[in-house]
């Protein structure tokens, strides 16, 4: 007999599948060769390793603590 603790991670388990499943379907867009804030080529190295890269390294560093201190209302 299962109870709603059962059923609660069950759920959550077929989520969580989905979830994963969407994520690995996706492709990636391609790489861009120059970054799409200041317009600085994006290192050939940072582009193989990086799929889908759309910015230098330091505007992905701002882009990314924009995220973190000012998050939408």
């Amino acid at each position: 007999m299962t109870d709603w603790i059962d059923e609660s991670q069950e759920y959550q388990l077929r989520l969580l599948e989905a979830q994963i499943s969407k994520a690995t379907r996706t492709q990636p867009e391609p790489s861009a060769l120059f970054c799409v804030d200041c317009e600085a080529s994006i290192p050939e190295q940072r582009r193989n390793i990086i799929s889908g890269v759309q910015r230098c390294i330091e505007c992905q560093e701002i882009e990314e603590l924009k995220r973190k201190n000012y998050r939408p209302v």
